[in-house]
């Protein structure tokens, strides 16, 4: 029997084997690449503090003048997305207080005008994500929770990674961020037994709160 006739698989076969064994090597350092990336705070956003049109500091108006979140973000406890404050609401009090500040030239430019100022999103969930910011408010899920200690930031940014594994770790034991439900805007909020996770089961069992982890709940 010939050389050309011992053959039992065609020659291009050997150029196969030679790049499955390169996918079993590469493959694995892809993946841990991939999971790397992904969960890295550049891929995320943590950091993200965009310059806004009008320098707004919540220290200032949240941590010293006690100012309560909802004056601002009107809809967050009942709608899906948190309002951004309207002109009218920054002038309530503008009218007499630094009223003539060059700081807030475009707040004054807007109300004279009715053009709206275009804010910085900083937290911004990707499109194929649902979020319902009234479903975790009036469950008592504290601002603090997702957003961080705004209240200490003269400019705000993102404080945490809000991924996939951050929203599912708070379905799964969603007890370590309940709060009473007229608690949820105070930043420095403390469990009156000093142990939240205790205090947030006895909330959670009192309202019967018990978070869906389907993939339905945020893919839509």
């Amino acid at each position: 029997m010939s050389v050309t006739q011992q053959l039992t698989f065609p020659r291009w076969a050997n150029q196969v084997r030679s790049v499955v064994g390169l996918l079993f090597v590469l493959g694995p350092l892809y993946a841990l690449g991939l999971v790397y990336f992904g969960g890295a705070p550049r891929t995320t956003n943590v950091g993200y503090m965009p310059a806004q049109p009008v320098p707004f500091s919540h220290a200032q108006h949240v941590g010293q003048l006690g100012m309560d979140c909802r004056y601002c973000h009107l809809f967050v406890d009942r709608a899906a997305h948190a309002s951004i404050p309207t002109t009218e609401s920054c002038m309530n009090c503008h009218r007499a207080i630094w009223a003539t500040s060059p700081k807030l030239l475009l707040v004054r430019e807007s109300l004279t005008t009715g053009k709206s100022i275009e804010w910085w999103r900083v937290h911004d969930l990707p499109d194929y994500a649902y979020f319902d910011h009234s479903a975790h408010v009036a469950r008592g899920v504290g601002c603090v929770s997702c957003h961080g200690r705004v209240d200490q930031m003269a400019e705000v940014w993102q404080d945490l990674s809000l991924s996939m594994s951050f929203c599912l770790a708070c379905h799964r034991s969603p007890e370590q961020h309940l709060r009473p439900p007229d608690q949820v805007t105070s930043m420095d909020w403390q469990a009156p037994n000093g142990d939240p996770i205790a205090h947030g089961m006895v909330l959670r069992d009192r309202a019967g709160i018990n978070p869906s982890t389907d993939c339905s709940t945020c893919h839509r």
